[in-house]
């Protein structure tokens, strides 16, 4: 549960993402670490900066388990974006 008076408190969205695999549209939740679309099964990963990246009370305020899902997932998206950036400078 969020902390109360966390002075950054989340605002819940829904993000529609396009599927790379089926081109179909994905809805993912903003405080969602991941989205399995249902059709083809592919995975999508939330890619939003969120304040479990930055705030010391992150773990406290999301708890455990959500916070090492969230980091997880920033983890990810951090290794792509460098993947990529590689790639485009090798070429």
């Amino acid at each position: 549960m969020i902390m109360e008076g966390c002075q950054g408190k989340p605002q819940i969205s829904i993000m529609d993402k396009i599927c790379p695999q089926c081109g179909h549209e994905i809805e993912i939740f903003s405080i969602d670490t991941e989205a399995v679309r249902e059709n083809c099964g592919f995975t999508i990963y939330n890619d939003t900066l969120t304040c479990v990246q930055w705030c010391k009370y992150a773990k406290q305020c999301f708890g455990d388990t959500a916070y090492e899902a969230l980091m997880k997932a920033a983890r990810i998206q951090k290794e792509r974006a460098a993947a990529g950036r590689a790639e485009i400078s090798a070429s």
